[in-house]
């Protein structure tokens, strides 16, 4: 008894913080969806200018899957949003802690970052910011509500890991030109490479950067055979294409409900829900630079790419081999990293600059400027929440940023769990992640306001991502 009852504490042992469970049983999971879709008038983000809705097109969900090994409690979220102000996250994990028991370390929240949805951000994502507006109140109590639902809908289940490879919707949108056709960046400065250059252009050399083709994914079913979930991630941005005004979730949704008609002979109850979490995609998006493809009608193009990819990964659901036997775990810490900040000569252009006031609407110089001076008034550090979930021999690790892609391949390859692989926009919205290297080639998404984390952030985000596998792996029981 005493014995077991060490165990139990370091099972539950949270500083710094990881959780662990040597005394996994049978599995059981559960999945629900909860409606975050925000009222018909608030404004749409993702642009430079944030614009109000007039429609609907589809509704905006937390998407929750909730896994239980006996021990050890996980859930895993994934919000139909640009992203999530740290706060929103924080406030619904502690939802979550006191409603339904789940520690807050072991709750992974992320967003896909679908440009055609209302702000969890705040009103002003770049300001600091302490208390909930009434949007972000609605999301943290509907994410909290969705791990309760999920967590009445468990029942006995089995998982598997899979992948499957699909390079062909893919495209790093970082590009190296011919010399003098990069255009001068907003604060007057030359670049080395063009984010989203023209497509199709002759003065094309070649990406900056890979991409990553593999979409990784766990599926979950009951125990006698009936699916529960699926969460998968795929390197890819977002697609686009709505309708003007729109809110939509973007082809993360429509993959959602695609592979729920494709694993079902018909409705169930509880209904199966998929999950589509956005993997490292800061420098990759849909469009073919070099053989740009013909303008399409709203949607049509998103629709494409959703049902291809859900129709690959169900296929490759099928060769899968399932487990109900397995340990739970996971890592959480809040590393300090320093912030991005302007150096003396940009000081000088962003006082010059706003001095002359906007020159358009979407006077990217001001824009900046102003982006600028918000981050020269931040505090030199912050903490950045960092998270890695271990499911059996399975690694899931996430950065609260648009994470350049060769990151998450660097994670893949040095993680010590044997399937990893890493979400985009956990826990907050930092802005880009590019690596040091792509800092010094320039561009859109190094640019400071763009990006706000230091130089190195990359790396040393990273670091502490791999020595939280290693402490997961080398405490993961004996396979069963």
């Amino acid at each position: 008894m005493l014995l077991r009852l060490l165990m139990l504490a370091l099972a539950v042992a949270v500083s710094g913080t990881w959780v662990r469970c040597d005394l996994a049983g049978e599995l059981k999971a559960g999945a629900a969806t909860s409606n975050i879709t925000p009222p018909i008038g608030d404004d749409i983000i993702g642009g430079f200018v944030p614009f109000p809705s007039t429609h609907i097109h589809d509704e905006l969900q937390a998407r929750c899957l909730v896994l239980d090994d006996g021990q050890t409690k996980l859930a895993l979220v994934v919000c139909d949003l640009l992203g999530i102000h740290r706060n929103v996250s924080s406030e619904a994990r502690k939802l979550i802690q006191t409603k339904v028991g789940i520690p807050a370390e072991n709750v992974l929240i992320s967003a896909t970052h679908t440009h055609s949805a209302t702000s969890a951000l705040g009103k002003d994502r770049m300001k600091m910011q302490t208390e909930l507006d009434e949007y972000q109140h609605f999301v943290a109590t509907r994410i909290a509500d969705g791990v309760a639902r999920a967590i009445n809908n468990a029942r006995p289940a089995e998982i598997a890991f899979g992948t499957v490879e699909i390079p062909e919707h893919l495209n790093n949108r970082r590009w190296h030109m011919r010399a003098g056709t990069v255009p001068a960046n907003p604060f007057g400065t030359q670049d080395l490479v063009k984010m989203n250059p023209p497509a199709g252009s002759p003065n094309l050399i070649e990406p900056a950067g890979p991409i990553d083709p593999t979409v990784s994914f766990l599926s979950v079913r009951s125990r006698d055979g009936q699916p529960i979930s699926v969460y998968a991630a795929y390197s890819l941005h977002y697609v686009g294409g709505v309708g003007n005004g729109h809110i939509s979730a973007d082809y993360f949704a429509m993959f959602c409900d695609q592979l729920g008609r494709l694993v079902q002979d018909a409705p169930q109850d509880p209904p199966f829900v998929a999950l589509m979490a956005n993997g490292t995609s800061g420098d990759i998006n849909n469009i073919n630079f070099r053989t740009p493809r013909p303008s399409k009608p709203q949607y049509e193009q998103m629709k494409y790419v959703a049902h291809d990819v859900a129709a690959k990964v169900h296929g490759a659901l099928k060769p899968l081999q399932y487990r109900s036997e397995l340990s739970l775990a996971a890592s959480y810490r809040e590393p300090e990293i320093a912030w991005r900040r302007p150096t003396a000569e940009q000081k000088k252009w962003m006082d010059e600059t706003l001095a002359k006031g906007p020159q358009s609407k979407q006077d990217l110089s001001f824009i900046y400027a102003g982006r600028m001076q918000r981050l020269s008034e931040y505090p030199e550090m912050t903490t950045v929440p960092v998270q890695v979930l271990r499911i059996g021999d399975v690694g899931i690790g996430t950065m609260p940023c648009e994470v350049f892609c060769e990151i998450g391949l660097d994670f893949k390859r040095d993680s010590a769990i044997k399937n990893s692989f890493m979400v985009s926009l956990g826990h907050g919205y930092f802005g880009y992640l590019p690596t040091p290297r792509h800092h010094d080639l320039g561009g859109y998404e190094t640019w400071i306001g763009t990006n706000r984390l230091e130089r190195t952030a990359s790396d040393k985000l990273l670091a502490q991502l791999i020595e939280m596998s290693k402490a997961l792996a080398t405490d993961k029981p004996a396979a069963k």
